[in-house]
């Protein structure tokens, strides 16, 4: 089925094969920047910690070059699948996109794949370059050269690796759905934040998601129970929520995490959701 997407300066509109619109506003380089230095850092303190762990343990035995070596090896994992486990596991999100409201899409605006993630942090390291040597065969500063050259010439902020995996960066706390779809219940907001941060809908699940969320207008609450609970039931069961968790709810919360994301500031708590949700 066709898509449509229109961009004007750094908003993005996306139609999807449901026919559901969502606008993004796509994540520039300078709202990129904050969530990548914390990355960076987490990755730094890690390897700090790993590297003295190692040659005190080694030290005493007088392997000292062997503590160093142990950190060259956390180094070089975190660098090549840092990236990529977390934006696969936390649904296009790494501790510093989420830090500052960051996450990555499929270029039609579907989540991440595992693939997608994968790809587009293993070229990460040619959108890092040309390195600065610091201390020769040994520390290089990444000038990020390519990668930025790359968003300043592509009109959805691409960088290398984006272009290659076909995924976008959009500002998560910004986006928001144009479609004519009432999520008005604020239960909805709270049971999303109840749902495991790891989840990750796959395709035909997603799909599901955007045929119910455009259709439960037209169904009465005694349909949108029975529709919703066989999806709903088994769900429940798997995120450990509460037996009386309705699972018209669920399926709603489930879009917002996938599809939306969009939470509302003074919403009840998630326990408090859970208990309402019955």
């Amino acid at each position: 089925m066709p898509r449509d997407a229109a961009q004007l300066d750094s908003r993005l509109s996306i139609v999807t094969p449901e026919n559901i619109a969502f606008e993004y506003q796509i994540a520039g380089p300078f709202a990129r920047a904050p969530a990548y230095l914390v990355d960076f850092s987490i990755c730094v303190v890690a390897v700090v910690a790993c590297t003295m762990v190692a040659v005190l343990a080694f030290g005493a035995a007088g392997l000292w070059g062997l503590g160093f070596s142990v950190g060259l090896v956390v180094w070089f994992f975190l660098q090549w699948f840092y990236g990529g486990f977390f934006e696969a596991t936390w649904n296009g999100q790494t501790p510093g996109k989420r830090m500052f409201g960051l996450r990555v899409l499929g270029g039609d605006g579907r989540p991440v794949t595992a693939s997608q993630a994968t790809l587009r942090n293993f070229v990460k390291l040619l959108d890092m370059a040309p390195f600065l040597p610091i201390l020769p065969n040994v520390i290089e500063l990444p000038t990020l050269l390519f990668g930025l050259g790359a968003m300043a010439l592509t009109p959805r902020y691409q960088r290398l690796g984006d272009l290659v995996s076909n995924t976008i960066v959009v500002v998560e706390d910004r986006s928001r759905l144009s479609a004519a779809i009432e999520l008005e219940d604020r239960r909805v907001y709270a049971l999303a934040e109840a749902i495991p941060a790891n989840f990750v809908a796959s395709t035909s699940l997603a799909k599901a998601l955007a045929h119910y969320s455009s259709r439960r207008r037209y169904f009465g609450p005694a349909r949108r129970s029975e529709i919703a609970r066989h999806l709903g039931e088994p769900l429940t069961e798997r995120f450990r929520l509460g037996a009386d968790t309705d699972h018209d709810l669920l399926m709603c919360a489930l879009y917002v995490r996938t599809f939306h994301d969009q939470r509302e500031q003074d919403a009840p708590s998630p326990a408090e959701a859970l208990a309402a949700s019955g």
